[in-house]
């Protein structure tokens, strides 16, 4: 694949999006997308259905598929001179460490907070749930580290009193079907501490599940928890100098051994989304194999980048001058992907988390 300094200028993964393409809600099924096919070799595109995505996968691909879950993690509180404040919990939950106090926990976490007037260091939030949170101060990218306060469950906690953070590009306001639509269906509840869903896994139905395994095509799982960097923009005019967020991973031993397997017999890692590819590059590039992994990964995937683990990728349509457009540039190369794009927007497909998808080839 060529690359030129053109790849390297964020300009260049810029294109035009009218809003009204932009998916406010989920199809009415889950394998009811559209789905766009590109040959990252020919750059040449197919406009199919999802449920066509059965007979695109060769017979013994290997699916790799994030199993995190989302928590309801946007919550709010009031300040003791009544100011309303909102706290995105960003720690996920099974990474928080809980101490046993006189009447309850107490433990660190981070995560975003909004106000009329910002909160500083010291400051109380308390929760109808019964949770307080103390300010400890500020961190990059604008969070805040804070210390809970609890009885009970936290998990609990949130899932009774908090809310779907759904991405700021959705105008509107959760709902009951997106505490369902918001999550895959191999979620798991033991991976429960993402902030926004890994939406290439949202369109894979039962049925589809059963037409996949009827025809012999396994799913590895790893974890990757989700959170708001995924969202951040990037601000350098020469992506080189953009500094990643860094999101904790982890690769259980049955899915390296599932991998390296499927290396070794030539049948192709599909990834499904950015989040289990960044995953699977991320720990290879910290330990230069495939292995069990538990760890935080801030690697950014740009052209030029070799990819070790994935051979094909399973996306959704991402926001413009993202890193995650950027990622799957430099998997199928730029101007394919802007390419298959610009054929996404005249055809009418939807973009985003509930958008419909694209196979990388």
């Amino acid at each position: 694949m060529n690359i030129n300094e053109q790849d390297f200028l964020l300009k260049s993964y810029d294109f035009e999006l009218p809003e009204k393409q932009i998916a406010q809600c989920p199809a009415v099924m889950r394998h009811g997308s559209k789905l766009m096919v590109l040959d990252h070799k020919t750059g040449e595109t197919e406009i199919k259905s999802f449920t066509d995505i059965v007979d695109l996968l060769s017979e013994g691909a290997l699916l790799v598929a994030n199993n995190s879950k989302v928590i309801p993690a946007r919550i709010f509180g009031q300040k003791p001179t009544g100011g309303r404040v909102e706290f995105l919990l960003l720690t996920p939950l099974p990474l928080i460490e809980p101490v046993p106090e006189p009447g309850g926990y107490k433990a660190q976490a981070r995560g975003l907070l909004r106000a009329s007037k910002g909160p500083k260091p010291g400051d109380e939030i308390h929760f109808e749930c019964g949770m307080k949170l103390t300010v400890l101060g500020k961190g990059k990218f604008g969070l805040s580290d804070v210390e809970l306060q609890w009885q009970g469950d936290l998990k609990t906690i949130f899932e009774t009193c908090g809310n779907i953070p759904l991405p700021p590009y959705i105008r509107r306001a959760a709902d009951e079907t997106d505490n369902e639509r918001y999550q895959t269906l191999y979620a798991c509840d033991e991976k429960a501490g993402s902030v926004a869903a890994p939406t290439a896994g949202l369109h894979f139905s039962e049925e589809i599940n059963s037409a996949l395994k009827a025809k012999g095509i396994d799913r590895a799982e790893v974890t990757l928890y989700v959170g708001y960097g995924t969202f951040s923009p990037v601000r350098a005019e020469n992506i080189r100098d953009h500094e990643m967020h860094s999101e904790y991973i982890e690769i259980p031993a049955e899915t390296a051994e599932a991998v390296r397997k499927a290396k070794a017999e030539g049948r192709p890692v599909v990834a499904v989304g950015t989040t289990s590819a960044r995953t699977l590059e991320g720990a290879f590039m910290q330990t230069g194999e495939i292995c069990e992994f538990k760890g935080d990964t801030d690697i950014f995937i740009y052209p030029g980048f070799e990819f070790k683990v994935v051979d094909r990728m399973l996306t959704n349509f991402h926001l413009p001058e993202s890193s995650l457009v950027i990622m799957i540039s430099a998997l199928a190369g730029r101007e394919n992907v802007l390419n298959a794009y610009k054929k996404a927007v005249d055809n009418g497909f939807r973009f985003f988390s509930y958008g419909d998808s694209m196979y990388i080839k």
